[in-house]
């Protein structure tokens, strides 16, 4: 049985925006091209760039939900990023740094530590990861878990990497330690994704509005997708074919 590949992602800036691209060309031993490029870090955080660190360093959709209504848009040398509730904004991330910070403020909750700095990974994307991971995600999955709480839900809330169709639901939870193709990529799964509270917020609004994380433990866990590494790379496009190897 083989999936499809359905839509295709990157979030330049991790927990602020989201890119849709039609292929991609994968890198063994790297994060997706253009994914987490930049994070955000906040004035209790320690992270100088020099060295991955875990999410708790950054200003993310767990803490401040109106951050994962953020979309973004890559240019030649800047970003342009759009909420519904502020102006757009383009910038140079490693450069405008404070126009960026007047932005964001309003979209950050008051009693939580604020965006001080922005900073780039080091040769490798910011995922949640301590590896450079892609993550994997199916569209049944997300069906299934719309369908408890009665709602077509965004695939936008779980910011995965590659979407893909065609496969039973939960499938991709049974691929840790094998390898997968996408298109002319093979990938080792690596272990499951743990969602928290940003998967709870609307993707439209950033207003939290759906217990995702309570769906998720009806069938007993709160995962959801998984990560993955570039083993072989190659160009993965939409439409591009999913086999286990």
């Amino acid at each position: 049985m083989t999936g499809e590949v359905t839509s295709l992602w990157r979030h330049p800036i991790k927990s602020h925006g989201r890119e849709a691209v039609q292929s991609v060309t994968m890198t063994p031993g790297q994060t997706m091209p253009g994914d987490r490029v930049w994070a955000v870090a906040h004035e209790a955080s320690k992270a100088d760039g020099s060295d991955w660190v875990p999410c708790a360093n950054f200003s993310r959709g767990a803490k401040a939900p109106q951050l994962m209504a953020i979309e973004a848009h890559t240019n030649e040398k800047s970003l342009t990023l759009s909420h519904p509730d502020r102006p757009e904004l383009t910038f140079d991330p490693d450069h405008e740094v404070q126009a960026f910070l007047d932005w964001v403020k309003p979209l950050m909750p008051a009693d939580r530590a604020a965006s001080a700095r922005i900073i780039r990974a080091p040769g490798r994307g910011m995922t949640d990861s301590d590896f450079p991971s892609i993550s994997l995600c199916n569209m049944a999955s997300n069906r299934a878990v719309g369908q408890k709480l009665d709602t077509d839900l965004s695939i936008n809330r779980w910011r995965g990497n590659i979407w893909f169709d065609g496969l039973p639901l939960w499938e991709e939870l049974d691929w840790i330690g094998r390898e997968v193709q996408i298109g002319a990529v093979v990938f080792q799964v690596r272990e499951r994704i743990t969602r928290c509270l940003a998967t709870t917020a609307n993707p439209d609004t950033g207003q939290r509005d759906a217990d995702t994380l309570g769906a998720l433990e009806t069938w007993g866990h709160q995962d959801f997708g998984v990560y993955a590494e570039v083993i072989r790379g190659g160009e993965i496009s939409v439409g591009d074919k999913v086999h286990l190897l």
